[in-house]
């Protein structure tokens, strides 16, 4: 059983359709990854109604600069298995001022965690310092590194916190060879597997909006790349989903 653990459904123009092609390729489980105010209905609705889905609650980096006390509203629904997608994302925003609003979302995200005993999603791109500096001060928490693109160095500092690490398409990227390097490299007991649709669709679908079916792809490259079968990573990636997200444990996301 293959499991999607970074997607946006309610960002596909189809998302029934995408489920049931997702379902055809052997992707039994998704969640469903919140970001702002704005579209968490949509998202928690989605993990309410369908079967193999579930939903985290949070703010993106990028929309850091909007009020983010709304998040402790949510949590407690019976679909939110973790708190996120929070972070850092410094690309291209040069500004003080702007990097510390992103500061201080993540640290409040982090600390509603550590608070309600979730885990957190963790998107960081060009801060790494800053996002490690804030993952150890929020001691007992733990989650997931989604769509890393960092270097080994960063995984493995953020392995010996804790966290897990997930790998996307852009594993298959040309360019990717820094995120092929850790895929190889992260321990079997830390990696999940993501398509963060509808951004990033691995080969052979580049240029195609990204869906959640495509997390097959992605997980038979990079079975290849670590020597094993694409059973066995599914398998591994399954159990570390269940491990980390306890409250998806039950095998059916409509019997809550």
């Amino acid at each position: 059983m293959l499991v999607d653990s970074h997607c946006h459904l309610n960002y596909l123009d189809d998302p029934q359709q995408a489920l049931r092609q997702a379902r055809s390729r052997g992707v039994e489980k998704l969640l469903c990854i919140g970001v702002d105010r704005g579209s968490i209905e949509a998202v928690l609705q989605l993990a309410a109604r369908e079967d193999g889905v579930w939903a985290t609650v949070g703010q993106h980096p990028e929309a850091a600069d909007q009020n983010w006390e709304w998040i402790a509203e949510y949590v407690s629904e019976p679909v939110v298995v973790a708190v996120g997608e929070s972070g850092l994302d410094y690309y291209q925003v040069e500004r003080r001022d702007k990097q510390a609003r992103q500061r201080d979302c993540f640290a409040y995200q982090l600390d509603l965690a550590r608070r309600l005993s979730l885990p957190v999603v963790i998107h960081s791109r060009a801060a790494q310092k800053d996002t490690l500096d804030l993952m150890r001060g929020a001691p007992g928490v733990t989650g997931v590194m989604h769509c890393f693109t960092e270097s080994w160095e960063m995984a493995q500092q953020a392995l010996d916190l804790g966290y897990y690490i997930s790998i996307s398409g852009i594993v298959t990227f040309r360019n990717g060879g820094n995120v092929r390097e850790v895929a190889r490299l992260i321990p079997a007991e830390r990696l999940l597997i993501e398509t963060d649709a509808p951004w990033l669709a691995p080969v052979p679908h580049r240029g195609k909006p990204n869906q959640p079916a495509f997390v097959a792809d992605t997980a038979e490259f990079v079975a290849e790349l670590r020597g094993v079968s694409v059973q066995e990573l599914a398998d591994v990636t399954h159990d570390n989903f269940q491990r980390l997200f306890t409250r998806a444990q039950n095998s059916s996301s409509n019997n809550r």
